[in-house]
């Protein structure tokens, strides 16, 4: 009986022990997931390489080091798809592996893919022109699928207003865009329904990739008095080419984006994306703090400016008065 009795409480000596090195395992566990917090993972998928899209990853990491995320205390889980669909895919995989704080999706086809594949890691997006449409919200005052952010959509019907004003004398408005990206489709739509609502006539040429641009906005300036180019990322990423056939057939382009002016436009009442960009951070800044994504509403841009473009103002005759006038 003796025996049994020591060896009953020897039993109990190693399973307190064990259980002691638990705790102490489960304490030093806490400890670490508390030292992992002091730095911070932000997942980053930009659909391309292009002005407009850099220049909001740039406001939106500047907005992030203001707040003190910055150096040591964040890691940028960066990755660029170069307008591939299949890398959006493996993109997004991968930045779900990664197990983020927060991912912030740039322009609507990396949204759209980072959120089918992600639906877990709180997710941000910016350059979306309709994130209903796009399946990133239900209700844009009130996120229910687990991802919000800033659109980049603008006043087109103002901005085909302001077209106007400054070429009054212009009859057909040229539209030119990628008819595969979405976030076009309904700045098109738009853009129609007020060229008809002034009187004038809409001609529409797509081009599917940045290789088909020349030849499509060759076309469309041969069809048309001026052209209105959409904030489409395809449009972006070929302002150069579009500017160099701008000149050529002495044709004036007003893009959506105020980005695209300085390769190709004349002038625009539009958005700047590094702004676009900060107020996005601003929002990340607070989903860090511990907000939850389904209590920050889906914001619209903050503000839009008067960009213009001195050297092609020239060559079509304009005036910095005369676009303020019309602005």
């Amino acid at each position: 009986m003796m025996i049994k009795r020591m060896m009953i409480k020897k039993m109990a000596a190693v399973v307190a022990a064990a259980l002691t090195v638990v705790a102490l395992a489960g304490c030093g566990k806490s400890t670490s997931a508390a030292a992992d917090k002091s730095q911070v993972k932000v997942g980053v998928l930009q659909l391309i390489d292009q002005q407009a899209l850099t220049a909001a990853r740039k406001g939106f990491t500047e907005e992030l080091a203001k707040a003190g995320y910055k150096g040591k205390k964040i890691k940028l889980d960066y990755v660029n798809a170069q307008g591939d669909q299949s890398n959006l895919q493996t993109m997004s995989q991968r930045l779900k592996r990664d197990k983020n704080d927060v991912n912030l999706a740039i322009a609507t086809p990396a949204a759209q893919a980072l959120h089918k594949e992600d639906a877990t890691t709180p997710m941000l997006f910016t350059a979306v022109t309709d994130p209903k449409a796009a399946g990133l919200v239900s209700n844009p005052s009130k996120p229910d699928k687990n991802a919000t952010g800033v659109t980049d959509k603008v006043d087109v019907a103002g901005q085909i207003s302001f077209i106007h004003k400054v070429f009054p004398k212009a009859k057909k408005i040229g539209l030119l865009f990628n008819a595969a990206e979405e976030n076009s489709q309904v700045q098109v739509k738009l853009a129609k329904a007020a060229i008809k609502k002034l009187g004038l006539t809409a001609v529409e040429k797509t081009a599917a990739t940045t290789n088909d641009v020349e030849q499509s906005a060759t076309a469309l300036m041969k069809q048309s008095d001026v052209i209105y180019i959409p904030t489409d990322n395809t449009m972006a990423a070929s302002m150069a080419t579009i500017g160099k056939v701008s000149t050529k057939e002495k044709v004036p382009v007003v893009p959506a984006d105020a980005t695209m002016v300085k390769l190709a436009g004349v002038a625009t009442v539009g958005i700047n994306y590094e702004d676009l960009g900060k107020q996005t951070g601003k929002l990340a800044v607070k989903l860090l703090k511990g907000k939850q994504v389904k209590d920050l509403a889906v914001e619209t841009p903050a503000k839009t400016r008067l960009v213009t473009n001195p050297k092609r103002m020239q060559q079509f005759g304009l005036t910095e008065a005369m676009l303020k006038q019309a602005e």
